[in-house]
């Protein structure tokens, strides 16, 4: 028998083992390379000026060869495990190491460069459609064309090619230093099995729920004005990180165990078949995967974390666009105003213009602040006051303030009563005024507030007399004017025409366009929230994958369990309904966990981002859930397999 048909025999042989891992190999190569090749696109530096994504890409290919790498590493350490016995008896037929580690390395150089040739080719038809995506995302009317790169080729070759010599020396290796003994123990000794739960186990098991918890309450706090520095900010941060992960580990590895054990006790004994295959297999064998699970709950967390966190910048961009420019234009130099409205007219597009007079005043808020995140006290902001004349819909007494822009930023920053007593301070004292109330209403742009307070309405006399007396160290220099030009276009049909035309102008700062804000945010929060989703995915299929095989290798384990259970009398849809149960609890906790972790850490700080919380979170992790669970219904149908072969 020649070494050919041995490889060749042992390819056919295995190739029912290898499927998922050849899937996983295909599906990781055809994202690299279509991936890869949005950097080489020229459309992506040629949007009108909008997307310079190539670095961007550039930069996120290095994690995700990272995330490739790592997750075929490990996969070809469970296959190679899984091919102790085989190796073992080749040596007992007389093949040397040095034999047997060609006769796998053909193998798997058939195996590993056929796939990826053939994901190469799907990463190729891929790439058009991803581009589709992108620029969908970021509403970019520009057509997607199929390009093949030779440079994404290469750079493609070079980087699987790397990784298979990595799984070579690591092949190497494991047969150099296993003796033939060691292999054919190497599949039992790989998962650790005791029977009764130590005391120090249990106190593990009480920390772990404990440093999560505490971890929870912690980030639940971080903008609640309790730490008032960003240092100490920045520590809590820390801490928060160091207990989460630490209490996952010990979740992993002493929690799981202690409550599915306080649940066999609270049945004294009788359990269901169900309850055999599924809380005794699963109190033993998570702890034993408790690092890889602790990586995979935390990596997944910072993915649905970072998605939603841009899912709901990019949910929120029209709120954000009028928050930051209330009116469709805006302009502090009359100069650049009138520039503007000659050529609108010129257009014939019809437009309403706002004149607003502003002012800059210290305003004393000691009254009204009951916490500020970064001080222990506040006394006075900067803040701009308007007169309610030239704010529509707005009629102020004299003696009532109305404070606007209060919104969900300033919220987590400064909490204030929505009554009390406001100072606003002149050259010749200050004039108090009662808070008559707070608006989430936006007036004027972000310039004139500079996100640290809102924008003060006051009644026109009280207006004229702060005007009359104001401090001329207070003002900020405006180009020597304190008038905001609004421009409210009276079609919006024609708002992209317009938009051209400001464009054209170039008009310098201060001056605002609430399609150009839109714009900006779609693409830059588009285009990371791509960059996420794409990397999120491909750790999400590696992660479900690595899940998928080690539950090969218990159901190899756990094979001869099931024979006897089956001539005990039970059927093989006892046993399934047992397995669908240790497979929710097998993919359910990690993701249940994860998605836990990165719920706390979205809501400490969304309100940064967006506008909208729930409904952009709610739908990333739906799509995260429905995806993982794929590889959960895989392993029940490996399962069914080995159940059915089990007799």
């Amino acid at each position: 028998m020649s070494l050919n048909y041995i490889i060749l025999r042992n390819l056919k042989k295995n190739i029912k083992n290898y499927y998922l891992y050849v899937f996983a190999l295909v599906f990781s190569v055809a994202l690299y390379f279509s991936f890869v090749t949005l950097q080489y696109d020229p459309s992506m530096d040629k949007v009108s000026g909008t997307i310079k994504g190539g670095a961007a890409i550039g930069a996120s290919s290095v994690l995700l060869v990272a995330i490739v790498a790592i997750f075929l590493l490990y996969a070809n350490t469970i296959f190679i495990k899984r091919r102790s016995k085989e190796i073992g008896l080749f040596q007992l037929i007389g093949l040397t190491k040095g034999k047997i580690f060609r006769l796998l390395s053909a193998e798997n150089l058939i195996l590993y460069f056929g796939s990826m040739i053939f994901g190469i080719g799907v990463g190729f038809v891929m790439s058009r459609l991803i581009l589709m995506i992108l620029f969908k995302i970021l509403a970019v009317e520009v057509q997607a064309k199929l390009r093949f790169s030779p440079e994404a080729l290469w750079q493609t070759i070079i980087v699987f090619a790397a990784i298979y010599l990595l799984i070579m020396i690591m092949n190497y290796t494991f047969i150099k230093a296993q003796s033939i003994l060691s292999l054919f123990k190497a599949t039992s000794t790989s998962q650790e099995r005791i029977k009764k739960m130590p005391l120090w186990e249990i106190v593990m098991g009480v920390l772990g729920i404990g440093f999560i918890g505490a971890g929870y309450y912690v980030s639940s706090q971080l903008f609640s004005g309790k730490y008032t520095d960003m240092n100490e900010l920045m520590i809590v941060m820390i801490v928060i990180l160091g207990l989460v992960i630490a209490g996952t580990y010990l979740f992993y590895k002493g929690s799981v165990s202690f409550i599915f054990n306080i649940i066999r006790k609270s049945k004294k004994g009788y359990l269901s078949i169900n309850e055999v295959l599924s809380l005794s297999s699963i109190m033993f064998r998570m702890k034993s995967n408790a690092l890889l699970l602790t990586i995979i709950t935390s990596v997944s967390a910072l993915a649905i974390g970072l998605l939603s966190l841009s899912y709901i910048s990019y949910y929120s961009v029209e709120t954000s666009a009028r928050d930051s420019s209330p009116h469709d234009f805006g302009f502090v130099r009359k100069e650049a105003k009138n520039q503007f409205l000659q050529a609108l007219d010129k257009e014939k597009i019809g437009y309403k213009v706002l004149e607003i007079p502003t002012l800059q005043v210290n305003v004393d808020v000691a009254q009204i602040v009951e916490k500020y995140t970064f001080k222990d006290n506040i006394a006075s902001i900067a803040s701009t006051v308007v007169s309610d004349s030239s704010i529509e819909g707005q009629d102020m007494k004299p003696g009532q303030v109305l404070m606007t822009g209060y919104n969900s930023t300033l919220k987590s920053i400064m909490t204030l009563k929505d009554s009390g007593e406001v100072g606003f301070k002149t050259q010749g004292g200050i004039i108090k005024q009662q808070l008559a109330g707070l608006s989430e209403k936006t007036i004027l742009p972000y310039y004139f507030s500079g996100g640290t307070s809102g924008v003060f309405v006051v009644d026109d006399t009280i207006f004229k007399e702060l005007v009359k007396d104001q401090e001329p160290n207070v003002q900020k220099a405006r180009s020597g004017s304190s008038l905001y030009y609004g421009i409210l276009l009276t079609d919006h049909s024609q708002e992209i025409q317009a938009y051209e035309i400001y464009m054209d102008q170039k008009p310098e700062f201060p001056s605002f366009s609430q399609y150009d804000y839109e714009i900006n945010q779609r693409t830059s929060m588009g285009f990371l929230m791509f960059i996420v989703g794409f990397l999120g995915l491909t750790f999400l299929i590696t992660s479900g994958c690595i899940l998928y095989f080690k539950q090969m290798d218990e159901g190899e384990e756990e094979k001869g369990g099931y024979t006897i259970l089956r001539k005990l009398g039970f059927t093989q849809g006892d046993l399934l309904r047992g397995i669908q149960f240790k497979q929710l609890f097998n993919f359910g906790i990690p993701l249940i966990v994860g998605l836990c972790h990165s719920y706390f850490a979205v809501k400490s700080g969304w309100f940064f981002f967006g506008t909208e919380m729930l409904t952009p979170m709610i739908v990333v992790m739906l799509l995260y859930t429905v995806l993982y669970s794929i590889f959960g219904l895989l392993s029940v149908l490996y399962y069914k397999r080995v159940i059915r072969e089990s007799l």
